[in-house]
């Protein structure tokens, strides 16, 4: 489904090849373009760039949104926020390096004034119930309509919370099995350094490249893997890969 939605925006743009490994994403047949200093700023962070290039199209096409910049990754947006004052950033969950849910209260401190609307193709309560008490401001499903996701990044920028419709039903009363209040899941226990961990190790590194990658000692490493297993009671690599992908930190 969502690999047809991104077609279908795609559809109604076209794109110049500036030069080797740059494309500026046009839109065409929009609507009335408003005043630039009335437009909605819109800041994209997702890894995959198929996905920034047809949103960055049918935000643009709504004529009340400005698309002002993009990353491909958490770490890529924090740097670039610093000169940048997005009044909305939509941001992806499952990214390499720095997770999407750890680079909310990261965000919050660079951009303290921009809403941050999650986009995201996992619509389990858990991870809505995480993204927003770490501070996001809306939650929508990369599986929504195109129309809903304009409506989306208006409804945030006015101070109002915003769910998917798909999500907001698990969050009705009497349809969450006593969801409410309960304690927080092992993983929500985790540090964004074991978080770090848990993702390289989900997808197969080994200790010795975990090391390398996050620039610690073998014997840290090796810790943390450790540390890992014991929080998470995870016996074997396979139980660390199911957890991952249940708890949206792994995509299949």
């Amino acid at each position: 489904m969502l690999q047809i939605r991104i077609c279908w925006m795609l559809l109604s743009c076209s794109c110049t090849y500036n030069a080797p490994g740059r494309v500026t994403w046009e839109t065409q047949g929009h609507l009335h373009q408003m005043p630039a200093d009335e437009r909605i700023s819109v800041y994209i962070v997702d890894d995959q760039s198929i996905v920034r290039g047809a949103l960055r199209c049918l935000l643009t096409q709504s004529g009340s949104i400005a698309i002002v910049g993009d990353s491909g990754s958490a770490r890529e947006a924090l740097k670039d926020l610093k000169t940048r004052r997005p009044d909305v950033i939509l941001l992806d969950i499952t990214m390499p390096g720095l997770s999407g849910l750890d680079a909310i209260p990261l965000i919050k401190k660079v951009a303290p004034k921009a809403n941050i609307l999650m986009l995201s193709v996992h619509e389990g309560a858990s991870r809505v119930e995480q993204a927003m008490s770490m501070g996001a401001d809306g939650y929508l499903s990369k599986d929504s309509e195109p129309s809903e996701l304009v409506l989306a990044v208006n409804s945030v920028r006015k101070g109002n919370p915003y769910l998917s419709p798909r999500i907001a039903r698990n969050f009705l009363p009497g349809q969450r099995n006593g969801r409410a209040g309960a304690a927080a899941t092992s993983i929500d226990s985790l540090t964004p350094r074991e978080r770090q961990v848990f993702q390289m190790l989900a997808i197969g590194k080994s200790n010795k490249e975990v090391a390398q990658e996050l620039h610690i000692s073998l014997g840290t490493a090796k810790k943390h893997r450790e540390n890992l297993r014991k929080k998470l009671q995870c016996g074997t690599s396979s139980d660390l890969v199911r957890l991952a992908i249940r708890e949206g930190l792994l995509e299949v």
